[in-house]
């Protein structure tokens, strides 16, 4: 059995977010603007991408 991915897009700035935000994106693996990163899907991931799901572009 595979485990199921989402791949996560930063598509916004973190310029001007709050700091747990910068950490939580950095948590998720992306770095720069249109960095990607493909995650497990967890319910502590899918906590993660909804905090910050106004800075970010998911799939799948």
């Amino acid at each position: 059995m595979s485990e199921k991915k989402i791949k996560v897009t930063l598509v916004k700035s973190l310029i001007g977010t709050k700091q747990s935000h910068r950490a939580t994106v950095r948590g998720l693996g992306l770095r720069r603007l249109n960095s990607s990163s493909e995650l497990q899907d967890t319910p502590a991931v899918r906590g993660m991408i909804n905090k910050v799901s106004y800075l970010l572009k998911c799939e799948g």
